[in-house]
């Protein structure tokens, strides 16, 4: 993506501010700002790091201030908002383009015709960040003062002016050590320049994109001095980190310039390898944890949840045939079994797994149905140690059937198998389905009763459960019969979203949403066919799609709210009643291709129909990738999270599993290739010169 001279102008000036950039780690840390440089959330951050992966994170370096000096004055590079509103310095005044390609690059044209390139990047495995200024023209007598900005606080909380902030800096040559609060990591920071010690509070930064969540919205940060750097013929460098991460990969005897170079060579090579630029997006997503290989359901304030991994995993790993990635995250999920049911949120602070989702172990059953599909369709020299292949499947096999026992038998929340076959879910104060917003008591779309989407599931589980026990399959006949007899709304031509409502028979719920798609399409085997299937297809169209995914509630419907903004309570009540999902873009267009027979010219016509509005939404709010939610109504503006992972994974899978000219049932690799040949995220290593 270039701006070029876009951003000399205005309007574009104003877009860089909501455009932003993702760097990541491959442990839950990253690096993310805005193009122009302004940061709007609290989360944006030169060096956001996980001390317990990918949880326990901590923003050690918030940003920085640079300036440079030719002989015909000073120039800013950074600008920054503070309140009440005020821009300074003018660096944005000097962006003259910006590249996404291999990572943030801005190009600074100064008025005196000095022109500045600036690089950002995270090298994969390591806490650090590494920025580099080069000088593209202009006289060589050119200085570049560079003023950091720390704080040390928790990703989701802001830093205030205090008295226990450590001033202090350990200087030892090109190494700067900063150690803000006992018990926190220290910062270190290695530089090709002199480092002045000269430590003061900035005041009042103010975060645009807080301010219009109705969050607290300032903090204050302290610059412990400034890195004076001759930029003329050397590249200026600067890398910064969680102090042991550092001295994993700048060791004593090594030059930072000769760990520059090969680090970013490396890592050059790593992001060449993934493939397209949406490979390299869904590799964000994939990190290693504590707990082992895991999957981020979105940044920058998500980690791994248990619905958000399942549904991600298949295009992330499984379109992409991450099969050695996709192994090891469904393995270690598959221990977490509790009464069938898989967590759906393990918390920031380390504490006991969340159960509090119905929907999380049947999408978990999905996921390994399509894995196992997979991996055995592979050919024998292509596939991974047999032996190995074969007991990790049994553990998966095993889960599954766990999780269907569990749920005939009954657990937690009313979940239990009624004896019409279908599943039964929900107890007050509860959100168990993906519509799982909450404030306080309050659950804005309980759903308790029989949800439409969780009966898809429920029965998709069942037939894949009945492989291996085949007495399963008459409890599978007998759902099907009771979803087709108690779902259709022949006044709407579509399904109801849930019945027996409040679990009261025969109460039904009219709301005209999108989770009925699920029976047609988004799902292995469809649960609607021929006419019933159409017609919701057709229902769902004409009522809910929007050029970025579906609407949560049709227009027609009372509790409709055509924009997702204001404060928590504003917010998470719209966040289900109309905001658009782009995830259910993937359900819809399989279920459209399914009804249209599944022909080459109609994934061809799908492709050209459905998919436009993300492909351009891709440069519109976090670049490269695609935002969890956008408002119901035009111009559908981006909101939620930017970098969202189901949205990612499901526009992989349609790219190269439902839109694939030639798809079979089991969606097996569009090319042969053994895990062991698959790049993985290793540790950045030391570098030894």
């Amino acid at each position: 993506m270039q701006i070029n001279d876009l951003l000399r102008d205005a309007d574009a000036q104003a877009q860089a501010r909501q455009w932003e950039w993702l760097e990541t780690d491959g442990m839950g840390g990253f690096a993310s700002g805005t193009v122009s440089g302004i940061r709007t959330r609290r989360y944006h951050a030169v060096l956001l790091s996980a001390c317990r992966p990918p949880a326990g994170r901590l923003v050690l370096v918030n940003g920085f201030d640079a300036m440079v000096r030719t002989a015909t004055g000073a120039y800013a590079l950074t600008t920054q908002r503070y309140a009440p509103g005020v821009d300074h310095p003018d660096g944005l005044s000097h962006l003259d383009s910006f590249e996404l390609d291999p990572w943030p690059v801005w190009h600074f044209q100064l008025p005196d015709g000095t022109r500045i390139r600036q690089e950002l990047f995270v090298p994969r495995g390591a806490a650090v960040s590494i920025l580099t200024w080069r000088l593209e023209s202009g006289a060589v007598d050119v200085l570049l003062e560079v003023r950091p900005f720390l704080s040390g606080r928790d990703y989701h909380a802001l830093h205030r002016e205090n008295r226990s902030f450590r001033m202090s800096a350990e200087i030892a040559g090109q190494r700067v050590t900063w150690a803000p609060y006992d018990g926190l990591p220290k910062i270190a920071s290695f530089a090709n320049g002199s480092y002045e010690h000269r430590p003061d509070w900035y005041r009042n930064f103010l975060y645009s994109e807080e301010s219009a969540r109705g969050l607290e919205d300032q903090e204050d940060l302290v610059c412990p001095g400034a890195i004076h750097f001759p930029l003329g013929r050397e590249e200026a460098q600067w890398l910064v980190g969680m102090g042991d991460q550092v001295q994993r990969v700048v060791d004593g005897s090594a030059s930072l310039s000769e760990a520059v170079t090969s680090l970013r060579r490396r890592e050059r090579e790593r992001r060449r390898f993934l493939g397209t630029s949406w490979d390299f997006a869904a590799d964000a997503y994939l990190v290693d944890g504590l707990r082992g290989r895991t999957l981020i359901a979105g940044y920058p304030w998500f980690l791994d949840w248990g619905r958000d991994t399942f549904i991600a995993l298949r295009g992330l790993c499984l379109a992409r045939e991450r099969w050695t990635d996709a192994r090891e995250i469904l393995v270690a999920w598959a221990g977490q079994v509790s009464e069938g049911m898989l967590p759906n949120r393990f918390p920031d602070d380390g504490g006991p797994a969340e159960f509090n989702s119905v929907d999380a172990a049947l999408w978990f059953i999905v996921a390994v149905h399509e894995f196992l599909c997979g991996v055995e369709s592979l050919p024998c020299d292509a596939r991974e140690d047999g032996a190995r292949h074969e007991a990790d499947a049994r553990v998966l096999r095993g889960a599954v059937i766990a999780i269907v026992e569990g749920y005939q038998r009954g657990s937690r929340h009313g979940i239990r198998m009624d004896s019409d076959g279908l599943l039964a879910c929900g107890a007050p104060g509860v959100q168990l389905t993906w519509m799982d917003a909450k404030v306080g008591d309050w659950v804005v779309t309980p759903r308790t009763g029989k949800p439409v989407e969780i009966q898809a599931l429920w029965i998709n589980a069942l037939r894949i459960a009945s492989s291996w026990h085949p007495s399963l399959k008459a409890w599978e006949s007998l759902a099907r019969r009771s979803f087709v007899s108690r779902f259709w709304n022949s006044e709407r031509e579509s399904l109801y979203d849930v019945v027996d409502v409040g679990h009261q028979s025969g109460v039904n719920d009219a709301s005209l949403r999108p989770n009925q798609i699920l029976a047609v399409g988004g799902l292995p085997y469809a649960v609607l066919e021929g006419t019933m299937a159409s017609r919701v297809v057709e229902t769902v169209e004409r009522h809910l799609l929007t050029p970025l995914g579906l609407r949560s509630l049709a227009p027609d419907d009372p509790s409709y709210t055509p924009r997702y903004e204001g404060g928590v309570v504003s917010r998470d009540g719209s966040y289900h009643q109309g905001t658009v999902w782009p995830w259910l873009l993937g359900p819809f267009v399989e279920a459209w291709v399914r009804v249209k027979g599944d022909t080459a010219s109609a994934r061809r016509e799908a492709r050209r129909r459905f998919l436009s509005g993300l492909e351009k939404h891709a440069n519109e709010a976090g670049l490269g990738h695609i935002s969890e939610i956008a408002d119901a109504e035009a111009p559908h503006f981006p909101r939620g999270c930017p970098f969202q992972a189901w949205s990612v994974g499901e526009w992989l899978r349609l790219d190269r599993v439902v839109l694939r000219p030639s798809p079979t049932p089991c969606s097996p690799p569009r090319r042969t290739r053994s895990a062991k040949e698959v790049i993985r995220a290793t540790p950045a290593e030391t570098v030894h010169v």
